[in-house]
């Protein structure tokens, strides 16, 4: 059996049922669904021909041609289908439901499989990814200076059952200069928003979703705007810890990379560091005094913080002294900070706001 689904059922049925996505390696690696095995049809220098020959020559010759290439191959699918799917139910896709991924869907109905073909293919997909996006999200932004633990504190939050999406997790990169931690690759921008789009439609819209005060970069990723939009008029908690102790956790952070991406990272912002600034940097690095390194790229990077801060609401920022880098206890004192009534009156407002709009776009 062979079932047409479209974007929303096909979804859903991700959840229970593997997905195949039988574009080339190439295309999947770009980009492609979260969750989504691939089972491509085509080489990447196939996919080429095939497509020369449709243009050059015609319909009719690609499809020759193209079965030319795969005969072999098709036991090998129905293989490979049968270890990702042992109870042969199985989604099915390619670029825009077209002939690659009707092939694949008719050589597995024909072995018994219970088939679900995507409408639209990926290019449905994406839209339904850009349209979650336009969406609005009770978010709360989790603030703080660089070096005050902000990642950790999310991650602990996250275990006590709040609502998290850590972006930088995401765009493997913690936003910095120095972001890359030497070894980290970012997801191509189009990957970024997938994983983005699968993480936000998770949400439950009653409850507080906290991210990360970021800006619209993180690396060369992009927060899409929508999203960024509404995290620059949410609500922030800033943590304000003792500048000693974030010295402390950055060098922990830092101290253990490689001292030639430190210093190339050092290098690469000496515009805005200043040269005498930049030069004390890299020679504290190399004499492994980590502590002075810190001390001076701080000043640089609480001055970039700030600057983002005066551009949003003063009055959407609440500031929340923490005395220690302890994420256990720091993440105690935001939660019982969003139940005092003065917070959790905007809190909930915003939250009725959010189910009012749904509610009516529904």
């Amino acid at each position: 059996m062979i079932q047409t689904l479209n974007i929303h059922d096909f979804l859903k049925l991700g959840e229970s049922v593997p997905v195949i996505d039988v574009r080339t390696p190439l295309e999947y690696d770009h980009a492609h669904m979260v969750g989504a095995y691939n089972l491509p049809i085509f080489s990447n220098e196939e996919r080429v021909k095939v497509g020369t020959t449709y243009k050059q020559i015609g319909r009719e010759e690609a499809i020759l041609l193209g079965f030319d290439l795969t005969g072999p191959k098709w036991s090998d699918f129905i293989k490979q289908a049968l270890t990702i799917a042992p109870d042969k139910k199985i989604g099915v896709h390619c670029w825009r439901g077209g002939m690659r991924s009707g092939a694949m869907a008719w050589a597995l109905n024909l072995y018994g499989f219970e088939v679900y073909l995507l409408e639209g293919g990926y290019k449905k997909y994406r839209n339904w990814v850009l349209s979650q996006f336009s969406e609005n999200y009770p978010i709360v932004i989790l603030g703080g200076m660089t070096g005050s633990g902000k990642t950790q504190v999310l991650h602990e939050l996250k275990k006590q059952n709040q609502q998290v999406i850590d972006l930088e997790d995401l765009a493997q990169h913690q936003g910095s200069s120095f972001g890359s931690m030497g070894r980290l690759i970012q997801p191509s921008q189009e990957h970024f928003e997938n994983m983005l789009a699968a993480e936000l439609h998770k949400i439950d819209k009653s409850r507080p979703l906290w991210l990360e005060d970021e800006s619209l970069t993180i690396g060369k990723r992009f927060i899409p705007n929508p999203i960024f939009h509404q995290m620059r008029i949410a609500p922030v908690l800033k943590m304000l810890l003792p500048v000693s102790e974030r010295i402390d956790f950055l060098v922990q952070e830092y101290g253990k990379l490689d001292k030639d991406f430190l210093i190339d990272c050092t290098v690469r912002i000496g515009k805005r560091l200043g040269p005498e600034q930049t030069r004390d940097a890299v020679l504290a690095i190399q004499e492994n005094r980590m502590a002075d390194f810190i001390k001076i790229v701080l000043v640089y990077y609480d001055k970039t913080y700030a600057s983002g801060q005066g551009k949003r609401m003063m009055e959407s920022i609440y500031e929340i002294e923490c005395q220690t880098i302890n994420a256990v206890e720091n993440a105690s004192i935001l939660l019982n900070y969003i139940k005092t009534n003065h917070f959790n009156k905007r809190l909930q407002l915003s939250i009725k706001k959010i189910q009012f709009k749904t509610k009516i776009s529904n």
